[in-house]
């Protein structure tokens, strides 16, 4: 079991260790021992979070462990437990896929999250996602997606975790594909990056704009 509760230098308020500790120990329960071919769907009531499924499922794995987190933001807590993870070499590597909003809003804690994981393991996106891949050192690939972000939730949200499969390859390659940009980089190059402006041709654009193609729900 992880141990939230040892402090790595600064640390996050007790408030928000404490109901990661409470949460982790929900999540254990909820996804149980994880392995190759796991395929879970869950629904929960706030009693964990994207980051306490992350912990639950490198507990589940061979050390080190790569790791990539999708988010649109993120809190000090959170980076804390990853890069005190990597600092104990249960992480090999780690990638941030983060909304370019985030350079101005959390711009200190992403500095601490390149300070453990590389000036490189940052990718600045257009992104709402919230993913995670971990992948260990006996060839487990697990993708864990859901509505929750890193933080707390005390609400419904929807959550499922895969082994294998094309769709771990999948945001692998798009990952891959995703450039190293500056911190001060211009809006107009993130959204190149994340190739958003591709997602309609001008034709399939077309269908929205004939008259009588889009049509109002009425009772």
């Amino acid at each position: 079991m992880i141990d939230l509760a040892r402090s790595g230098g600064h640390s996050a308020p007790a408030a928000r260790r404490k109901v990661a500790v409470e949460s982790l120990g929900n999540v254990a329960a909820a996804l149980g021992q994880l392995d190759f071919g796991a395929s879970i769907f869950a629904i929960t009531r706030g009693q964990w979070s994207m980051i306490d499924a992350i912990l639950h499922t490198l507990d589940c794995c061979a050390s080190p462990c790569a790791v990539s987190v999708w988010t649109w933001t993120v809190a000090e807590y959170e980076i804390e437990c990853l890069t005190r993870l990597q600092r104990d070499s249960r992480l090999s590597t780690g990638r941030l896929v983060i909304d370019h909003a985030a350079r101005h809003r959390n711009a200190g804690i992403i500095a601490a999250w390149k300070a453990g994981f590389g000036p490189e393991s940052v990718r600045y996106v257009v992104n709402h996602a919230k993913i995670a891949t971990v992948a260990d050192a006996d060839g487990r690939r697990f993708l864990l997606r859901g509505s929750m972000n890193l933080n707390f939730n005390p609400r419904f949200e929807q959550f499922d975790i895969t082994e294998g499969g094309d769709e771990f390859a999948m945001v692998k390659r798009i990952e891959d594909d995703l450039p190293v940009l500056a911190d001060d980089a211009p809006g107009a190059a993130i959204y190149a990056a994340s190739r958003v402006g591709e997602v309609f041709q001008a034709d399939e654009l077309a269908m929205f704009q004939r008259q009588g193609a889009i049509k109002r729900w009425s009772k």
